[in-house]
Order: C-alpha cells, then structure tokens, then sequence
C-alpha cells in the first residue's frame, strides 16, 4: 500500500485511536497513566539515564507529571520539547514544573534557552525520551497526531539515548503501516506491560 492508500489507511486509525482516547474519563486516565509512569520510573532504562526528555499530555495522553517529579528529586536533566511557528524546535531544560507555560501552542512548553546538547560518543543510557504517540505496533512503529515533529526531531537524537513512547494498551496494534520516515521507539510502556521493541522487530514480527 503506497500513497494516498497508505495515508488514508494511517489516518483512518489516527481518527479512531483519538476518539476512543477522548472518550476515557478522568478517573480511567489517572488510574492508567500512575501505572505506566509507575512501570516507567522502575525501569533500568530510566534510573541509569541522567537527562530524561519528557512531553506535555494533552487530549488524555498518559500523564507524564509523576517522572516529572521523580526526575527533577533524584537531580536528573529535565527536557521539554518547545515549537517555533508550528513546528517543533527542539528540546529545552526545565528545572522546575513552574518554567512550563501554555502559549501560542496551548501546550505547556519550556521558558528557558539552555538546549538538550548532542554528545559524540555519549552512553546510550545517559538520556531517555519518552514519546507521546496516538498508536504504536510491537516492533515501535509510532503513529502521532500527523505534524511529523517527532519523526524529523528523533533522528538528531538516534544516537544519543533510548525512546519510550507511552500509552494505553488499547492504543497498541500488532502492526502497523509505515512510510521511510516514520521513526521507532526501543519500549512502550503501557498500563499492563512493556514492550521490547528491538526484540520484536529481531523475531521477525511482520
């Protein structure tokens, strides 16, 4: 499936996933985003990582406000992503919640101008991004809102650290329909499990 197949098929799902997303109430969301933040603050992944990239949940995504805290009290690097006239810049540092403000965006974003550096030769372990995504598949493959932000922004950092997208587990498919520039994460966490990625892809999950 190629062209505007393959996009309507991608939207089709987007549509679906965000609708079923929208209709959780808050005490489904709550209850499920403690667990998944729980399972991630646990993970090996996330205690050897010294700087932690994090994103501001909208429309019911999983919360991310527990690492939020956890990061900032164990003296890890806090990063939020932050946009320029639609599109996402980059990552920023925050030292506490309250340099995060909604602007133009309507999305939290960081205030201050001390950027996420790229280190040669760093420890893949030294940073870990958690993702946001509407779907994901076994092998990582991540469907999100259809701005393209993560997709042109992860490959800057494929060498520096591990990806976790997080989400519910209704939003996890057995496959998904991909294009050349569509980026994978290692995990996902979701409210009943993590899923090794890497190890999927390697089994021959098609």
């Amino acid at each position: 499936m190629q062209g505007a197949a393959l996009e309507e098929s991608k939207n089709l799902l987007r549509r679906r996933m965000i609708s079923q997303r929208q209709s959780l109430s808050p005490a489904w969301c709550l209850s499920w985003s403690q667990l998944i933040q729980l399972a991630a603050l646990k993970s090996p992944q996330y205690l050897t990582a010294r700087k932690v990239a994090l994103y501001s949940p909208i429309e019911n995504e999983a919360d991310t406000n527990a690492i939020l805290t956890d990061a900032l009290e164990n003296d890890k690097k806090v990063f939020y992503p932050r946009t320029n006239s639609g599109n996402l810049q980059w990552f920023f540092q925050i030292s506490s919640p309250k340099e995060l403000r909604a602007e133009r965006s309507k999305i939290p974003e960081p205030l201050g101008m001390n950027a996420l550096s790229l280190e040669g030769g760093a420890n893949l372990l030294n940073l870990i991004v958690f993702v946001p995504g509407v779907a994901f598949d076994l092998r990582g493959h991540r469907l999100g809102r259809g701005s393209g932000w993560y997709d042109r922004i992860l490959p800057a950092l494929k060498d520096q650290g591990i990806f976790v997208g997080l989400a519910y587990e209704f939003q996890i498919v057995d496959q998904m329909l991909t294009e050349t520039w569509d980026q994978r994460v290692h995990y996902v966490i979701t409210e009943t499990r993590i899923i090794d990625c890497d190890a999927s892809a390697s089994c021959g999950m098609q």
